[in-house]
């Protein structure tokens, strides 16, 4: 996924800590990126009544 920096505040990152430690991650980028595609699913579902995969596309260069 495209790198994008976050600014985290204490609080934040023991959340994301404790998100990490649940999902059983590596690090707290893969925990924000886990709860980022676990929101988009849930209302991408709410929206179309369906689950729907989450993954990257590769760009096709001009």
């Amino acid at each position: 996924m495209p790198d994008h920096q976050i600014n985290l505040n204490d609080d934040e990152r023991a959340l994301l800590e404790i998100v990490r430690q649940r999902q059983g991650l590596a690090d707290i980028e893969q925990a924000a990126e886990w709860l980022i595609k676990s929101r988009l699913r849930k209302q991408l579902k709410n929206m179309t009544g369906r689950g729907r995969a989450l993954y990257q596309v590769e760009r096709k260069l001009k």
